[in-house]
């Protein structure tokens, strides 16, 4: 069989003043990238926080700063936006199991705190909408040929959700975070570049955070494109290719 590079077509995407060239796939982060989702995570950290205070009282505070939460302002580089599900959950009962309690009772508290906060938010999607312009963007991916996923943090059913929510029919690839790898785990988008049958050397990722660059770095990816549109802070974004601002900084030149 042919390299994969040899069976599709190639295409030239320009960001500002950075080209990548021979670009067969392109994925995107979720939440921060293509959902605008600050308003949902900080309602599910003040609502798991509470929860677990309920339980464990005195654990709030010290918990929403763990989460990235100070006052009305959340940390675009902190634990909810960046992390799993799985991670949070992990960070949260350490902070129970400083209260004395043994650390299965504390995983426990902290995932049944964490379901009753989902119970009581519903679905995600109907809280993350998709930015303004992210549907013309992955329109016109789609259009030169591309293949196109979305890589996230979250559940992979959240992903699914999301992508049938929104209209993006012509995302290929649903991939979350559920086999136990977390970001920035550079097998996680090696993973997503096999299914989509494609290199990473020829696959962009473009992402709000540092653990989207460190991941597709260490992947090997064709370039890492951050964006800034997703959060009220400033976003922070080193070993990225080059920083956009806006959807429509991203274009096919040619494919």
């Amino acid at each position: 069989m042919l390299p994969y590079q040899e069976i599709f077509a190639l295409a030239t995407i320009r960001c500002r003043d950075k080209t990548f060239e021979n670009i067969q796939a392109v994925l995107f982060d979720k939440d921060g990238t293509l959902a605008n989702s600050e308003s949902f995570l900080k309602s599910v950290g003040q609502k798991r926080s509470r929860l677990v205070d309920a339980k464990i009282p005195g654990v709030q505070e010290p918990l929403l700063m763990a989460f990235g939460l100070e006052g009305d302002q959340l940390n675009p580089a902190g634990l909810l936006a960046v992390a799993s599900r799985r991670d949070a959950e992990i960070a949260a009962a350490a902070y129970i199991a400083e209260t004395g309690r043994n650390w299965v009772e504390a995983l426990e508290i902290a995932a049944t705190a964490f379901a009753e906060a989902d119970q009581y938010l519903k679905r995600k999607a109907d809280h993350t909408p998709l930015f303004q312009g992210g549907l013309s963007l992955v329109e016109s991916l789609a259009a030169a040929n591309l293949k196109l996923g979305i890589l996230s943090s979250d559940t992979t059913a959240n992903v699914q959700d999301f992508i049938q929510k929104y209209g993006l029919a012509q995302i290929q690839l649903p991939m979350g975070t559920d086999a136990g790898l977390s970001k920035p785990d550079p097998l996680l988008f090696q993973q997503a570049c096999s299914a989509l049958e494609v290199l990473p050397a020829a696959t962009l990722m473009i992402g709000d955070s540092q653990a989207d660059a460190v991941m597709a770095r260490a992947a090997g990816a064709g370039g890492c494109v951050g964006v800034t549109w997703g959060w009220s802070s400033l976003v922070h974004l080193m070993n990225v290719d080059v920083v956009v601002d806006r959807f429509e900084e991203i274009q096919v030149l040619s494919s």
